[in-house]
Order: structure tokens, then C-alpha cells, then sequence
């Protein structure tokens, strides 16, 4: 496409008022209504090439679209130019060699799909309609990660757009300074075209196992359940959430298990033993339909926020602030926001922490608070009550994923994702591959001199 103006596009370039103008600014979470001066629906690496040196020569920010699910929005630039991947969405497989190469606007769902028939995956979230991209350049937690680690550990190479406009390709053997920090260090050093992963024999099979207790009766469960996590095998990633229902709040506690159904059952009796659910749920979903099932629907129309931590112990304190919620009382109010963990370690934690951008290898729980509204009247309360959660935890908290930083953390919320060593070598990274912080709408790392 060419502009009467402007350079030319294999893919479109719009601009207020456009057909699909509207459709590619809105993003997961309902809060964000900026308008981008233009939107660049990149049809080839050409397009990004083009779409990073016009930004540049106009002056505007840059904001990069995977799947749209960051939180917090930094896709849509307000008056900047948005660089939108959606188009370069293929996933292609060779299963002999068992790796996948996905274009950087894929979804995590098409990878799944692509891999899945050859009875192969790799890690790559919970929810099918993340975009690989932002999930991978950030860490990238899923159901596989205790087996075979972060998405970002199954990365073999990036092919990647710098700030001044060049394309590279980052292994361990090609620039492995970038290649280390793409390993968790988000979207701070380039534009991701494409991803060569490295897949695993999974086969297809998982099982998941979820019982439901009364809040009131859920601490000695969880202290169970914590302890049971600690000596689980690498295909179970132990689950705890907390929410309410017109009940009264319930707090489920349970596994995910990807692998031989029959295997997982094993598990089975050590959980019933934890004490009397007032419900159970036990599936056998096929991976896909794992991958699919936290998916939202209607996810657009929500307004969203959420807060959340690393936590390494998670002793009976940690549960009791867990359970309330950031509340007195366990039955204060249903506008409470949901609360979960998810368990680390295994394979993830088998990578030395020095090894990639990711940090916080040693975590046992990722826990998350959050909550989804439809009616703007009820941002202020429900942001405020998601933090209230989150802040009663902050007393056993040790570090954050990057991924699940809030919009209005801010370079406090990068401190806290990054140890200072570990910053330190970033912001040196940084200052070499983006000195003038082209890609600075993300959860920022800032060259030296900024």
C-alpha cells in the first residue's frame, strides 16, 4: 500500500476513520481508549522495517501489538505510531527436528494447533488468545514450564528489528548479548518478526484436578496443599484461587497435569486427604481444550486490573491474608477481586538465574490478584481493591513476573522484576541496542544516560 505521502506497505496503514481503524486499537482491556495517529498493519518484515524508521523520522512512540492482552495497554500509543503484528501469524512445524518457527503476531492457540497432531508442544501460557510475542519476551509461564521451562527457555533464535531499523537474528551463537536479554527482558531491544522454538513430545492427553472448600475452612487445606506442592512431580503444576460466589467465598485448591491421565490420578488421594470439599472436579481434557478453557469470552468488553508478586514460602500468614483478600472479614463484600497461584520451579528453576533477563528462578508461587468490571463508574473501587490484595501479600512478596505488572508500577515495578544485578546488565544492554529508548512503551528499561 502506498500513501499519497508516505512510504509503502505490504500490508495497510490506517489512520482515524479507516475501516478496521477502530477494531485494531482495542485491546483486551476495555480501560484503554487511546487513538494512535496511525496504525500499521505489518504484512512482512519490511513493514515493521518501515513502520520503526517513520515513526522515527515523525517523532511519534512506538507501540507494538501482539495479541493485544497486555494489561496495561502499552500497544496503543495515544498520537504515535501503533506497529500491529496480527497479520504475521504463521506458525510453521517441522516434526522431525521438532521445532516451530512463529511469526511474531501469532497467537498462542496457533502454535498449539500447528504442534499438537505431531503430538508436540512447548510452553506457552494458559489462555489461546495471547499473542506469542508478548508472552515469550517476557518469561512466558504455562502449564509445560515446570517440565520443560519458560517459553523463553525453548527460544533457539529471534529474528528482531532494532531501533535503527536493522534486522538481526539473536542465538546463542549470533549476538548472544541480545539473545540473553530477549530471554525475559520484554519488548525493551527490538521488534520480534519471528521465533524458532524448540517443542517437546507432550502427547495430547492432561487431567485436571479442582476441589472447592468454604474460605472459612480453607487454612489447614492450603497448608496441605503447600505442602504436597513442594515433593509434586514435574507434570503437575499445583493451582490455589479464591473468589466469591453468592454463597460465600470459596477457595479451590488442585492441579493441572499434562501428560498420562492415568499418572496423575496417582495424586488423587493425597489431595481428598486434605479434607471435605464441598465439590470436586476431576477432567481429562485433551491439551487443546486445556490451552482453551481460562479463555474469556466477550474478554474485550471488560475493563481490567490486577496486581501481583513472587512468593518463595508462603507460610500460614501468607494464607490467612490469601484467603481475606485484602479484607477483614473473609465475607466482606462480592467485589472482592479473584485471587490465585500458580506454582514455579521444576525445569524453570533448573536454569541458572544468570543465564537469561528472567529473574526470580527460585519462586515457588506466582500469585495474582485481580479483577474485570464492565460499568466505568466502578474503576476507582475495583482497582483500589485489587491492590488492597495484592498489598496484603507484599509482606512475603519477593520480586514480580514482568508480565503481570500493573499499569501504574512504573520503574518501581521494574526494580521489583529485576534484581539489581541483573538491571544493571539490562540497562547496559539497553544503552548499546536502543540508547535513545525507541521502545519505551513497555515496562521500561532505560539506557544509562536517560
Amino acid at each position: 500500500m502506498t500513501t499519497a505521502t508516505g512510504p509503502r506497505f505490504d500490508g495497510r496503514l490506517l489512520t482515524s476513520g479507516d475501516p478496521g481503524y477502530d477494531a485494531a486499537r482495542t485491546v483486551w482491556n476495555a480501560m484503554i481508549d487511546r487513538h494512535p495517529r496511525m496504525i500499521v498493519q505489518a504484512a512482512s518484515v519490511t513493514d515493521v522495517v518501515t513502520a520503526v524508521r517513520l515513526a522515527r523520522e515523525l517523532d511519534l512512540e512506538i507501540g507494538v501489538r501482539c495479541g493485544g492482552h497486555n494489561v496495561a495497554g502499552l500497544a496503543v500509543p495515544a498520537d504515535g505510531l501503533m506497529i500491529d503484528l496480527t497479520p504475521l501469524n504463521g506458525v510453521r512445524v517441522d516434526p522431525i527436528r521438532r521445532r516451530a518457527r512463529v511469526q511474531g503476531g501469532a497467537l498462542l492457540g496457533a502454535l498449539d494447533r500447528a504442534s499438537q497432531p505431531y503430538g508436540l508442544a512447548t510452553t506457552a501460557g494458559n489462555v489461546s488468545h495471547t499473542g506469542v510475542g508478548g508472552l515469550t519476551l517476557g518469561g512466558g509461564m504455562g502449564w509445560l514450564a515446570r517440565q520443560h521451562g519458560l517459553a523463553c527457555d525453548n527460544v533457539v533464535s529471534y529474528r528482531v528489528v532494532t531501533a535503527d531499523g536493522k534486522v538481526v537474528t539473536a542465538s546463542r551463537t549470533e549476538h548472544p548479548d541480545l539473545y540473553w536479554g530477549l530471554r525475559g527482558g520484554g519488548g525493551n531491544f527490538g521488534i520480534v518478526t519471528d521465533f524458532d522454538f524448540q517443542l517437546h513430545h507432550t502427547g495430547t492427553q492432561t487431567l485436571v484436578a479442582e476441589f472447592d472448600f468454604r474460605a472459612e475452612d480453607a487454612v489447614p487445606v492450603l497448608e496441605g496443599w503447600r505442602d504436597l506442592n513442594a515433593v509434586a512431580p514435574r507434570q503437575a503444576t499445583f493451582t490455589a484461587d479464591v473468589y466469591s460466589t453468592a454463597s460465600g467465598p470459596l477457595a479451590t485448591v488442585g492441579f493441572v497435569w499434562v501428560g498420562d491421565p492415568a499418572q496423575g490420578h496417582q495424586l488423587l488421594p493425597a489431595m481428598r486427604a486434605l479434607g471435605r470439599p464441598v465439590a470436586e472436579r476431576v477432567t481429562t481434557p485433551s491439551y487443546l481444550e486445556l490451552q482453551q478453557r481460562d479463555d474469556t469470552a466477550g474478554g474485550h468488553a471488560y475493563r481490567r486490573y490486577s496486581s501481583a508478586h513472587y512468593l518463595r514460602q508462603f507460610p500460614t500468614a501468607a494464607i490467612e491474608a490469601f484467603l481475606l483478600r485484602g479484607a477483614t472479614d473473609l465475607h466482606a463484600g462480592t467485589e472482592l477481586p479473584g485471587v490465585g497461584l500458580q506454582a514455579y520451579g521444576g525445569a524453570i528453576a533448573d536454569i541458572a538465574d544468570a543465564d537469561t533477563a528472567f529473574g526470580h528462578r527460585g519462586t515457588t508461587f506466582e500469585f495474582g490478584a485481580g479483577s474485570r468490571w464492565t460499568e466505568p463508574s466502578e474503576d476507582d473501587s475495583r482497582t483500589a481493591a485489587a491492590r488492597s490484595a495484592a498489598a496484603a501479600l507484599d509482606p512475603y512478596a519477593d520480586g514480580v513476573y514482568v508480565n503481570s505488572l500493573a499499569a501504574d508500577e512504573g520503574q518501581r515495578g521494574v526494580r521489583r522484576a529485576y534484581p539489581d544485578a541483573k538491571l544493571a546488565r539490562l540497562t547496559a544492554l539497553k544503552t548499546v541496542w536502543d540508547p535513545q529508548n525507541v521502545f519505551h512503551l513497555n515496562h521500561n528499561i532505560r539506557p544509562s544516560h536517560a
